[in-house]
């Protein structure tokens, strides 16, 4: 599959992405929105404009002759939106693409502790440390800037062959494969960067992706983003925004989540389910009679504790990469 980078002119550089970025300053008005309000509003906007371009500009796969499968109704007014960390995917996107950047080189030992260190926190305590946050755009942006949007989705073409592909949950799989089952859309929606998020869409036969915008121009990465991260209430002002533009019924709609953080996004649908919820969705969904569905191994969480396992997991990962590069360096 060819990579592909966003059709030029398409406006993520220049005029929004210049009104508020992290560290400038604006005159706030007090009877309207944050700061944060109006970032994360540009991060939805940007996320759609990106996942229906990126949509757009796929190739369609054509049925061939001897393809006698019915074609199934579409559904025009409901779809279906994932999560994809903890979601649709065991543990976190960006780190497992990490990990592929650090076996090419791209990346430092040192980033990669810290990519796994900073989402065991996360992990374990169920919320982002907001320096955590500022910390990892910061080191992302370094890194996707001066490089091309296509090197960017042909990596994650490769990294998600080699280590993605196997860490799919099944049961959320079959969830998404149900919805495309009754003709309907399923739109991943996370902060992972939306070439990357297109990747893991397509890979899976899914409508789209909508994620984290970083400004391009002339197909390369300016190092900053348009809007913020596509995080809480950023995911939900895409999926609103999306809904218009598809004319779907959020109402009829469906959405999927592990973490307490996607209330805003889960609260829009008629349909929230909690996937391999933390330990604060849980209880929110036992409150308002959400369904949940856990595909984690029951008994592995049980003996020895979810938090616990996450930490082993992450460290087991990180002494795995130490044994490799010094195997490497003694070659």
């Amino acid at each position: 599959m060819p990579a592909r980078s966003l059709p030029n002119g398409s406006g993520f550089g220049s005029g929004l992405a210049g009104v508020i970025l992290p560290g400038r300053r604006r005159v706030k008005n007090p009877l309207g929105p944050s700061e944060s309000e109006v970032r994360a509003n540009l991060a939805g906007e940007a996320s759609v404009d990106a996942a229906l371009a990126l949509t757009a500009a796929a190739t369609p796969v054509e049925p061939t002759a001897d393809d006698e499968s019915p074609t199934v109704p579409r559904d025009l007014t409901a779809a279906a939106f994932f999560d994809v960390d903890n979601t649709m995917v065991q543990g976190a996107s960006i780190v497992h693409f990490a990990r592929g950047l650090h076996a090419r080189k791209y990346l430092k030992t040192s980033d990669l502790m810290d990519f796994a260190w900073k989402q065991v926190k996360f992990r374990v305590t169920g919320r982002e440390s907001s320096d955590d946050v500022a910390e990892g755009r910061e080191k992302a942006l370094s890194f996707v800037a001066g490089r091309s949007t296509a090197e960017l989705a042909r990596l994650g073409e490769e990294i998600y062959d080699e280590v993605i592909a196997d860490k799919i949950w099944p049961g959320t799989r079959a969830l998404a494969q149900m919805h495309l089952d009754a003709g309907q859309q399923v739109w991943l929606v996370t902060a992972t960067p939306v070439e990357l998020a297109q990747v893991i869409a397509e890979r899976l036969g899914l409508t789209g992706a909508l994620g984290t915008v970083a400004e391009s121009e002339d197909g390369v990465f300016t190092g900053r983003l348009v809007g913020d991260i596509l995080h809480g209430m950023g995911k939900a002002h895409a999926v609103r925004t999306l809904a218009v533009r598809e004319g779907l019924n959020l109402k009829r709609c469906s959405a999927y989540s592990d973490s307490h953080n996607d209330v805003p996004m889960l609260s829009l649908v008629g349909t929230p389910v909690a996937i391999n919820p933390d330990a604060d969705l849980r209880e929110l969904a036992k409150n308002r009679g959400w369904e949940v569905r856990d595909f984690r191994t029951a008994r592995k969480a049980a003996k020895i504790g979810v938090p616990t396992a996450l930490i082993l997991g992450a460290i087991g990962g990180a002494l795995a990469v130490i044994l490799a590069r010094r195997k490497e360096q003694s070659a």
